[in-house]
């Protein structure tokens, strides 16, 4: 964990103070103000609040917050952001950030300064996110960071998932001379949870608590989709030449998502086309940073085959087919090389446009091309975002991508830990799909490697059944040297007090099945397979922890029960998804003739239903799950083999009865 997390707090839980601590608040006396730094960016604004607001939950009291410098120097304040009065008042403390949102906390006898590298553009505080309007955005938003590290350091305060914080009231906040300095080496962490990502929803409990954990407000901007989705729409009838040949010399579409169609990425009426394109987008927005020129989706089809894009193919490269429909396939070569020399070629010619602009390409290590290239390095302008699926896999799994990984990372000065992470043990049903302690190895491994940013698709946010995997994750993206094991020991003691053992052996139980699971289950649809694991039995031992839990807690404060209630409401949600599944997979076994089975899994959905009404919010995300079929691919996906209107589709039953490796 953070290497002053705990001795801070301890320091802190006791009511008497050394002589030169700095008395921050009291029963006694006024707490001290809170000075922000003039003109400050509305992030930071909005964090010095929350600071004053958590001062007032632990002493009663709330500071004044004050904007600009104060009419009269105070004889303590707390001080939010660089200003000149800081800069006396701790002569020996380096203002003069050298790193990305770098962040110095420092007190003396007398103040306190909460500061960081702040970047903004007065004039580009807004833009479009993906569901809301993205607000106060910075480039930097050290400041911000560097109180939410405060408030969870030094005033002990845990955000446990969203809506459920853990506070400690005190008579008297005190504050030892120190000094804090970082700077986190992931620089993008917002697509890392990318359903509490700002502009994701509207400034929802998730979001606050995305915010609170220094996950979402980061310095960069790398999303994980692909670069040329909407080139066929624009350029297919006037510009065919554009886009990949096929064996056969046509360039044509692909169908039925036209968004997948590749390009001729030798072409340079290609290559101009793009500059003009993104010229215009850089232009009219002095903030995008970061550009994607990743091939489109759906790797298996559609490469091109010209003489120009097969000279940049390495000869030597890994063997590799993709077809071109109707039976059509192609004996090629690894695309790696070949992509890597667009990026290249792209990056240059951006370059030379943009001289004094900081921009970056961004590039899939992916299908095709998730091997490191063998004939080119990527220019230092290009960023690789690999996907490297090692995160929440069994051992077997787990070896081929982390190589691909680290050899990325011997040719690539940029590297984006971009994994897909699918359903393991159903983890986009709700299950509890959570690893604490691998996501604690994954992190070190990818900063080891250096790591620039994250981007994983998909967490649901299911926070009854998986959020100690995002509590773990949270913290490692701010730090990944997280001591796991002790992060993990804090929550369970900050949010069960008395029954934190408990709650622990529950989770470990879980964490352990899902190990087993994936393990024994070699197989990217095993999630189809849970009753085999997660049996009555399982339940019943990881009822045995909750109900030793809820016994210690009869008599205790009641947040406690609360807490345990969300973490109950978990379980009974679990065990209804594993009996579901074991009903359907009657129903399938008996080619949908079962009325037993089937009476069965509708009743469960009814029982989903009055859950949904029933649970406290955040517990499962039931837009994700749970929604009745309604035909269309995306939900009947969702729900496939959960319910009679939507079962196992002919392609996954083939998979299922031949399984392997993604």
């Amino acid at each position: 964990m953070h290497r002053l997390l705990f001795l801070t707090l301890l320091s802190l839980t006791f009511s008497w103070s050394r002589a030169a601590d700095l008395v921050l608040a009291s029963k006694d006396t006024p707490p001290v103000p809170i000075i922000v730094f003039k003109d400050a960016p509305p992030r930071t604004r909005e964090a010095a609040e929350v600071l004053a607001g958590y001062i007032e939950k632990i002493c009663g009291k709330k500071p004044t917050v004050i904007d600009g410098a104060a009419q009269a120097m105070p004889d303590s304040a707390i001080w939010v952001g660089v200003q000149p009065e800081v800069k006396a008042l701790f002569p020996k403390v380096d203002f003069d950030f050298q790193h990305p949102e770098e962040i110095v906390i420092a007190a003396n006898e007398k103040h306190v300064v909460i500061a960081g590298r702040d970047r903004w553009n007065p004039a580009h505080m807004a833009a479009k996110g993906r569901l809301a309007m993205k607000t106060g955005i910075q480039q930097e938003y050290g400041t911000a960071n560097a109180v939410y590290s405060f408030v969870q350091e030094q005033l002990g305060v845990r955000w446990l998932w969203p809506g459920e914080e853990d506070v400690i009231p005190r008579d008297r906040l005190t504050i030892a001379p120190m000094e804090r300095r970082y700077h986190p080496q992931i620089r993008a962490r917002g697509g890392m949870l990318v359903k509490a990502s700002l502009g994701d929803n509207k400034e929802t409990g998730e979001e606050l608590w995305s915010r609170f954990q220094r996950v979402q407000l980061d310095s960069m901007d790398m999303n994980g989709g692909h670069g040329f989705g909407d080139w066929w729409e624009k350029y297919g009838e006037t510009h065919p030449d554009y886009f990949a040949a096929a064996p056969d010399g046509s360039r044509k579409a692909v169908r039925p998502s036209v968004s997948n169609t590749k390009l001729c990425a030798s072409n340079p009426k290609v290559w101009q086309q793009w500059l003009e394109d993104i010229t215009v987008k850089l232009k009219a927005d002095p903030l995008l940073r970061v550009i994607n020129v990743s091939p489109n989706d759906g790797y298996t089809s559609g490469h091109c085959t010209c003489a120009g894009c097969l000279a940049w193919d390495h000869p030597t490269g890994e063997k590799m087919e993709w077809s071109f429909g109707g039976g059509v396939k192609y004996q090629g070569v690894s695309q790696t090389d070949r992509d890597v020399r667009f990026a290249n070629t792209l990056a240059r010619l951006l370059k030379q446009r943009f001289p004094d602009r900081e921009l970056f390409l961004l590039l899939n290590a992916y299908g095709l091309a998730r091997n490191p290239p063998i004939g080119v390095v990527p220019d230092e302008n290009v960023i690789i975002s690999s996907v490297a699926n090692f995160h929440m896999r069994s051992p077997n799994e787990r070896t081929l991508p982390m190589q691909q990984h680290a050899g990325w990372a011997k040719v690539a000065k940029h590297l984006m830990w971009r994994p897909n992470i699918g359903s393991p043990a159903g983890l986009s049903w709700g299950m509890p799909d959570v690893a604490m302690t691998q996501a604690g190895e994954d992190f070190r491994f990818a900063a080891e490697h250096h790591c620039l940013g994250l981007y994983f698709d998909l967490f649901w946010l299911h926070w009854s059944t998986q959020g100690p995997h995002y509590y773990a994750l949270a913290h490692l993206a701010w730090d990944p040297q997280t001591d796991v094991a002790a992060l993990m020991d804090d929550y369970y003691e900050r949010g069960f007090g008395p029954a934190a053992a408990d709650v622990k052996a529950y989770w470990q139980l879980m964490e352990r099945t899902r190990m087993e699971f994936v393990a024994a289950e070699p197989s990217r649809h095993r999630a189809f397979h849970l009753p085999r694991k997660y049996t009555p039995e399982l339940f019943a031992r990881a009822q045995s922890h909750l109900d030793a839990a809820a016994a210690k807690l009869a008599a205790t404060d009641e947040k406690y029960r609360r807490r345990l209630h969300f973490i109950q409401c978990g379980l009974d949600y679990a065990r209804l998804v594993a009996d579901t599944r074991a009903a359907m997979e009657k129903l399938e076994a008996s080619k949908g003739k079962d009325d037993d089975a089937k009476a069965h899994v509708l009743a469960n959905w009814t029982r989903a239903a009055q859950m949904k009404k029933d649970f406290p919010e955040h517990a499962i995300n039931w837009w994700a799950i749970f929604r009745e079929p309604t035909g269309t691919a995306d939900n009947n996906k969702r729900v496939m083999g959960l319910h009679p209107a939507a079962p196992l589709s002919g392609r996954t039953l083939k998979e299922l009865n031949a399984p392997g490796l993604e």
